[in-house]
């Protein structure tokens, strides 16, 4: 069984809009199942060491097609620019946002 942990991560840009926003605070499940709909964290597959936050669309070979909520966000990158990303890249999916304190909350599938 793969470890499950909890990792945090902060929202830099607009490419979530509305769902999320620049300097929101995310709790992913790392190891978390993933299903289309779900917002996940991936390493970026052209920029090691950078992560996205993206929602998953659908499978595709061996990863995912992760897409931008914004599609209009100034430097937007996602799977329309580089394709799926292999599975072994995501790290986890979105389970709360817990800053800033008016918007916590789970987060559910979109």
């Amino acid at each position: 069984m793969a470890r499950r942990r909890l990792i945090r991560v902060e929202v830099s840009g607009e490419s979530m809009l509305p769902a999320l926003r620049p300097g929101d605070w995310l709790l992913v499940l790392a190891g978390g199942r993933v299903a289309p709909g779900d917002i996940v964290v991936a390493g970026h597959p052209r920029e090691p060491g950078r992560l996205i936050v993206k929602r998953a669309a659908h499978r595709s070979g061996d990863g995912w097609w992760l897409e931008s909520d914004n599609q209009r966000a100034a430097g937007r990158q996602d799977s329309w620019d580089f394709d799926a990303v292999p599975d072994r890249l995501v790290r986890g999916r979105v389970v709360a946002r817990y800053r800033p304190l008016a918007r916590a909350g789970l987060l559910r599938r979109g």
